[in-house]
């Protein structure tokens, strides 16, 4: 009865895992449904302040202005900005596999608009600055300049002039609605869209906006962040900026993110400046800036395990060379470090096996007297010395290694589009071995439950048939549910199950040689 627990508790533990990826952080809303959201309205900062509108026809002209596109792209990064509120159109940045990633979700409306609909003069265009300028005609004036560097950290600057007595009632910030993504991960991007909030006074701390407005100086920057990429502003002069607002149109949609500044008073010119990250979430990349940015990457709630994973997993790789191989040397060390217990189970799975004809026969013996059998089978436990829980304490404590692997391995961007050998190309993703019409056929979570099922057929002490179905259908289970994990995290267990079987092989086979 203890055995059959312990494994049921295993098998309902793996399901959790399953359901919390499958039915929460997989069930975001459709990006085409959103943008059939996104067409009906968006936000439009006017001389009067924010104010709702439908306008998005390209052919719009301000004092016979046309809308024009400026193109800046270098090795990392390709930006297409507008004259039309002095917007961003499109940010796309190109990851290692050479493809290109947009990072403005929504197609229907830019972002970092300010006054969206009022159409700038274009003053200056370099590979390094776009200079924008409108004059309004109720006496105000608006320089806005976009200053890009060669790596993903770059810097806007706004410059408001009161040039009679009208000003308008604000000045904007904003990136969204929602962070782009690639394909693969528009699913469940909506859901795993945050926008978080670093404290000023203490940077490790990050706190989750949602739907509300809160005070800007008291932060050192604002972010919003999905799975692998972020865009953070982080203001030269916090206490500039009054409000940042976390909002979106209903519960199904992805957040946007705003800075707000009011122009005061009796200032008749005002510099805003605003760094603003829009990159990857590279965890070494993003602690060189020393900002706490890579706070931001979730380890998940094991995440001092998951970190301290990462950070050996990144040392191995600079010798391998090679992530996958990075893991199975990971593995390896995992179960060097567990070994003992490990041993202690293996000894207590053979001394199990060796017991079970004097079990049967007590269970065949008191099979109608429930409390007579539990006090005899302890009573066998007790004088062989056999612990009957510690054949499966490694098992239970590959389940917080294991759910900090998964976290760790989903959300670190640096294996990302990382190969092992043959047909694993991305070890954040399924190995997707190959694809028969709409089914996707995936090796490598086969293969590991054939190796769980002989490590399961090793482990098997007991003669109870529900108890052994039970255990056979385990691997059963496992393959389901790693079918569409990522293929790091399978190569991690099926390491472990390898280097289970062999130690386990070579266990008995000692103990067998040292009582014959």
């Amino acid at each position: 009865m203890i055995q059959k627990n312990s494994i049921l508790f295993i098998i309902l533990s793996a399901l959790t895992i399953f359901v919390w990826f499958f039915f929460i952080v997989s069930s975001g809303k459709p990006y085409q449904q959103f943008e059939q959201q996104r067409n009906v309205a968006f936000y439009k900062a006017g001389d009067e302040g924010f104010n709702k509108s439908v306008t998005t026809d390209n052919n719009v002209r301000s004092k016979d202005k046309e809308i024009e596109q400026i193109v800046i792209k270098t090795k990392k990064y390709r930006v297409s900005l507008t004259n039309d509120g002095a917007s961003i159109l499109s940010w796309a940045i190109k990851e290692k596999n050479g493809k290109w990633v947009d990072l403005v979700f929504s197609k229907s409306a830019p972002v970092m608009s300010n006054f969206h609909g009022l159409i700038y003069n274009i003053v200056a265009v370099s590979d390094k600055k776009v200079v924008f300028e409108y004059i309004s005609p109720k006496g105000w004036k608006i320089i806005k300049t976009y200053n890009f560097s060669d790596s993903y950290m770059h810097n806007l600057d706004i410059c408001i002039e009161r040039l009679n007595e009208t000003l308008p009632s604000s000045v904007c910030v904003e990136w969204g609605p929602g962070l782009g993504t690639d394909n693969k991960e528009l699913k469940e991007n909506t859901s795993l869209t945050r926008v978080l909030a670093c404290s000023g006074m203490n940077q490790n701390k990050l706190k989750k906006l949602k739907n509300i407005s809160d005070i800007a100086s008291i932060y050192k920057w604002v972010a919003i962040d999905n799975r692998y990429f972020l865009v953070a502003f982080i203001p030269d002069n916090p206490m500039d900026f009054n409000n940042i607002t976390a909002k979106r149109f209903d519960k199904k949609s992805p957040y946007s993110i705003v800075l707000e500044a009011k122009f005061p008073e009796d200032t008749y010119k005002k510099n805003y400046s605003v760094n603003f990250y829009v990159g990857p979430k590279d965890y070494s990349y993003l602690k060189t800036y020393g900002l706490g940015l890579e706070k931001t990457i979730d380890f998940g709630f094991f995440g001092i395990l998951g970190k301290s994973a990462f950070t050996v997993l990144v040392f191995l790789h600079k010798i391998t060379n090679n992530y996958g191989w990075a893991i199975v040397a990971l593995t390896a060390i995992i179960q060097v470090l567990v070994f003992p217990l490990t041993l202690k189970s293996f000894k207590s799975t053979a001394a199990m096996k060796q017991i079970q004809p004097i079990i049967k026969n007590i269970q065949t013996k008191y099979k109608n007297n429930p409390q007579r059998l539990k006090i005899e089978m302890l009573n066998v436990y007790r004088i062989q010395k056999i612990n009957p829980l510690s054949g499966c304490l490694p098992m239970l404590l590959q389940l917080p290694i294991f759910w900090a692997f998964f976290t760790m391995l989903r959300n670190t961007y640096e294996l990302r589009n990382e190969k092992w050998i043959f047909w694993i190309r991305d070890l954040s993703a399924p190995d997707r071995f190959i694809n028969l019409g709409s089914f996707t056929f995936n090796l490598l979570p086969l293969i590991m439950g054939i190796g769980m099922f002989l490590q399961q057929k090793m482990n098997t002490t007991t003669s109870d048939p529900t108890q052994k179905k039970i255990a056979y259908v385990m691997p059963v289970v496992f393959t389901f549910m790693f079918w569409s994990f990522p293929s790091g995290l399978v190569l991690y267990w099926l390491t472990n199950s390898i280097i289970s079987i062999t130690e386990q092989y070579f266990i008995l086979k000692k103990r067998k040689y040292l009582t014959s």
